[in-house]
C-alpha cells in the first residue's frame, strides 16, 4: 500500500507555466511540464535543464555504525562506502523480491537516503525497526529536497558559478554546497545527470539561481522520458510484488551502476539472488517497448502485454519521448522473442531489440557442476 506523502506540494508549482501532473501520477506535487515537454527533453539532452524532484522522500541516518548496519540489511556493499560518495541500494523480502530502492550518499558523518514519495514512510519505518542495538539513528529528512540538473551544459561556467563549485563530481561522487546540501553525479537518466540535495527552505532560491544561470525548467515528463530511454526502472511502477533484482537489471556494485553487490552476503533475500546468479536465469526481464502512436489513448501502468491474446508481460511507465514517440518499460517473459507482435491496452507494441538483455554470461554454479561432470 502506498504511503501518504508527508510534504506539501512544491512551491515551484507556482512558477509561471508550470503544469501539474495528471491525477494519480506518482509525481504528484511537482510540475509535469512547463508548456513544451518535448523541448524540455531536447534541452536536457543538448543543453541543461533543471527538474523539481522535491517530492522525493528523504531520510537522514547518523551514528558511527550507520554504514556497517545498513550493509547487513540491504543488498549493496556499503560497509566501507567512502565519505562523499553514493550508491544505489535495495531492501528485499525473504524471497528476494524488491521492497524498496533508494540512492544513498554519505557526507560528513551522515548518510542521506532519497526514495519514492509513496514508499518513503514505509522505508523509514523498516529502518527504524531494524536498528536494535546498532549505533544508527534514522530520521525523517524532509527538511532537505531534491533537484536534478540534466544536460552537457551542466558543466558550463555559468552553472558552476551558480553552484559555487570549481568542477562537477565523478559518477556517484559528491561535492558539498555552500549553505548546506551537496551535488552528486548520477549515471542516469543521461550521462550528464546531477542531483542536488538542498535545504527545502532554500528550494525556491536554488531554482531561481539555476534558471538565471541558464538551466531551462523541465518537468517530471521530461525526466521520465529520459529514464525510460535509459532502461532504469522505477519501483512500484516498473516493478510488481514479484519482481526480483535480476529482472529489473539492478545487479552490480556501484562501479557497475547496480544496486545488488554479488560479493556480499548476510542480507534478507540473498538466497534468491545467489541462486539466480549461480544456477538460473530470471523468469522475466525489463525491456523497452515502442507503442503505436496512432492508437486512440494509451495503456495504463500494470496492464498486461499480450501476444496472440496470451499474457506475456506487465506494462510499466508509459511516456511520450521527443524522438521515439510513445515508449514504455515492460517486464516481459524472458522467452518471448524480440520480434514478437505485441499488444497492450489500445496499442500495438514492439520490443526495442537493443533493450533486450543478452543473458549470455557464464553462470558460476552451472560451470562448477559441468566441471565436476567432466563437461568442461
Amino acid at each position: 500500500m502506498a504511503d501518504t506523502p508527508r510534504v506539501a506540494p512544491s512551491p515551484l508549482l507556482s512558477v509561471p507555466g508550470a503544469v501539474p501532473p495528471p491525477e494519480g501520477s506518482p509525481d504528484a506535487g511537482v510540475a509535469w511540464h512547463y508548456g513544451d515537454p518535448f523541448a524540455e527533453q531536447r534541452t536536457a539532452t543538448g543543453s541543461v535543464a533543471v527538474v523539481d524532484r522535491s517530492h522525493r522522500f528523504v531520510i537522514a541516518i547518523s551514528g558511527d555504525e550507520r554504514l556497517t548496519w545498513l550493509h547487513t540489511i540491504s543488498s549493496q556493499h556499503v560497509a566501507a562506502l567512502p565519505d562523499r560518495t553514493s550508491a544505489e541500494n535495495l531492501s528485499l523480502d525473504v524471497n528476494g523480491r524488491i521492497e524498496h530502492h533508494w540512492v544513498q550518499t554519505d557526507v560528513d558523518g551522515v548518510t542521506w537516503i532519497d526514495t519514492e514519495a509513496d514508499r518513503g514512510a514505509s522505508l523509514l519505518s523498516f529502518l527504524t525497526k531494524m536498528v536494535f542495538w546498532a549505533k544508527a539513528e534514522p530520521r525523517d529528512g524532509s527538511d532537505m529536497a531534491v533537484l536534478s540538473l540534466i544536460g552537457p551544459d551542466a558543466n558550463s561556467p555559468a552553472i558552476l558559478a551558480a553552484l559555487g563549485i570549481a568542477e562537477l563530481p565523478a559518477t556517484y561522487a559528491v561535492t558539498p554546497l555552500a549553505g548546506g546540501g551537496f551535488v552528486r553525479r548520477m549515471p542516469w537518466p543521461t550521462t550528464d545527470s546531477f542531483d542536488l540535495l538542498v535545504p527545502r527552505a532554500d528550494l525556491t532560491r536554488w531554482w531561481a539561481t539555476l534558471t538565471e544561470a541558464g538551466a531551462r525548467p523541465a518537468g517530471s515528463w521530461a525526466f521520465e522520458a529520459l529514464r525510460v530511454a535509459s532502461l532504469r526502472p522505477r519501483i512500484g511502477v516498473d516493478t510488481d510484488e514479484r519482481t526480483i533484482p535480476h529482472e529489473a537489471g539492478w545487479i552490480g556494485g556501484p562501479d557497475e551502476h547496480g544496486a545488488v553487490h554479488l560479493d556480499k552476503g548476510c542480507y534478507r533475500g540473498q538466497e534468491t539472488v545467489a541462486r539466480v546468479h549461480n544456477l538460473g536465469k530470471p523468469p522475466r526481464h525489463l525491456v523497452m517497448l515502442h507503442l503505436d502512436g496512432s492508437a486512440e489513448g494509451r495503456p495504463e501502468v500494470g496492464e498486461a502485454v499480450t501476444a496472440d491474446g496470451r499474457t506475456v508481460g506487465r506494462l510499466g511507465t508509459v511516456v511520450d519521448h521527443f524522438e521515439w514517440g510513445p515508449i514504455a518499460l515492460a517486464l516481459m517473459k524472458r522467452t518471448v522473442p524480440a520480434d514478437t507482435a505485441l499488444a497492450t491496452g489500445p496499442c500495438a507494441a514492439s520490443i526495442d531489440e537493443d533493450s533486450v538483455p543478452a543473458h549470455d554470461e557464464v553462470q558460476p554454479g552451472r560451470e562448477a557442476v559441468d566441471r565436476l561432470r567432466g563437461r568442461r
